[in-house]
């Protein structure tokens, strides 16, 4: 008879595989990145140019540019490019992020071919037009309006500024004049200069057959690249203010955010500083969790998580508590802070972290869409082929004593930025 009083045993993870990508060269100088699976009769196309935050030459520019590709083009509005991805069931949305933009488009197999054109038209055709430009203006302003009454939106925000510098990319905050102040022009150009189809990547995985790569070749791979090379800024973030307290008046309750830069992905112990970073605040039972939450009752909740970007990357402790308890939950970070530079992880404690993050790995992987998204890390990052193949691996082999060292490291109380956001005091 099954006895529920005891926990099954936990298996060992194989090691993992990623699939392979077929890798094609378009005529404009795209890259086309395959990856094929036939279990759902569905497909993800996502087009990524280098348009995102960091090309921004005023802040909000690249924003806008992104998001008025769907407001209309030379043959369609807005209305009409939305009613034509409904009729077929589809999404398409086009995303800025702080590197890059990426129009994504989900649809079922059978509806790629009559897609691709519509796809084709936003990104070749668009038109900016002026009353949708200034609708979008509108709308992102009162919502940044909304979100600035959240003290955990401008925890994060003051985070990133002071973590980065106010003129570092990644640091530079929504100005809403600056932002106002964007014209059409400003932007038409941003989109003729940054989506520029000769070094753009092209991912399309599901269920994908031959045809379609010969579809996306003749109507992507067409497209007249930009005579434009961009250049990387030769930037490095600065640390502005360590401590820093944000008044939000009437508030009840205070945000922290507690970090500092962290070593990129490319890093020799990466994987090291991952089993770290779970074990101080990354899952439910970290350390942080059962002091700040569990114990002290300070939270509902508390997580260290890593944010690795192109060109720099952050790790971050953050909460929200009542506001009283602001300061005692501050002293409890640093307080797991030092208790992992000065003593060893159990060995049960590691190996539970360990067994974890093994398994929410391989949970990862369990769709062709979360595959593509590993695979698109290591194209962006510029990760080692094997990097997530070792993943298991490397996380297992770990000890105490490399994780004490790493701890010593980077996991200092003096290194790191502190931001506090509540009522005044």
């Amino acid at each position: 008879m099954l006895d529920r009083t005891v926990a099954p045993p936990v298996q060992p993870l194989a090691r993992v595989t990623l699939p392979a990508a077929d890798v094609f060269s378009l005529p404009n100088g795209a890259r086309l990145h395959v990856l094929r699976n036939d279990a759902q009769p569905v497909v993800r196309l996502q087009v990524v140019f280098r348009a995102g935050k960091w090309y921004d030459p005023t802040a909000g520019v690249s924003l806008l540019a992104a998001r008025m590709l769907l407001e209309g083009t030379r043959t369609r509005t807005a209305r009409q490019i939305a009613d034509e991805v409904a009729f077929y069931g589809a999404s398409l949305e086009c995303e800025q992020g702080f590197d890059r933009s990426t129009l994504t488009l989900y649809c079922l197999t059978r509806h790629l071919a009559p897609l691709l054109p519509l796809v084709q038209d936003v990104l070749t055709e668009p038109i900016f037009p002026e009353v949708e430009l200034a609708q979008v203006k509108t709308r992102t302003i009162q919502n940044v309006r909304v979100e600035r009454q959240k003290s955990s939106y401008l925890a994060s925000e003051q985070f990133s500024r002071n973590l980065f510098g106010p003129t570092y990319p990644y640091g530079i905050t929504f100005n809403e004049a600056v932002f106002q102040n964007v014209t059409s022009a400003e932007v038409r150009h941003f989109y003729q200069q940054h989506y520029n189809f000769g070094q753009a990547e092209i991912f399309l995985c599901g269920d994908v057959h031959e045809e379609h790569n010969a579809l996306l070749t003749d109507l992507l791979g067409s497209i007249a690249p930009v005579a434009v090379a961009l250049t990387t800024q030769a930037l490095a973030p600065a640390n502005v203010m360590p401590q820093e307290y944000v008044t939000l008046e009437g508030s009840l309750q205070s945000s922290l955010r507690i970090g500092r830069l962290w070593p990129a992905l490319t890093h020799p112990q990466t994987h090291e500083l991952q089993v770290l970073v779970k074990v101080l605040g990354g899952y439910f039972g970290s350390r942080l969790m059962k002091n700040i939450r569990e114990d002290k009752g300070f939270t509902y909740g508390i997580y260290a998580s890593v944010g690795p970007r192109e060109h720099a990357t952050s790790f971050v402790i953050g909460s929200d508590v009542n506001a009283a308890n602001a300061k005692a939950a501050v002293q409890e970070v640093h307080h797991e802070l030092r208790t992992l530079q000065e003593e060893l992880i159990p060995e049960s404690e590691l190996q539970t972290v360990k067994n974890y993050m093994s398994g929410k790995f391989a949970n990862e992987l369990s769709t062709v869409f979360e595959q593509c998204d590993k695979y698109k890390n290591l194209i962006f990052f510029h990760l080692p082929a094997d990097y997530y193949t070792t993943f298991v691996a490397k996380i297992q082999a770990v000890d105490s004593r490399t994780l004490q060292q790493l701890a010593q490291h980077y996991l200092s109380p003096d290194s790191m930025i502190e931001i506090v956001a509540g009522p005044a005091r």
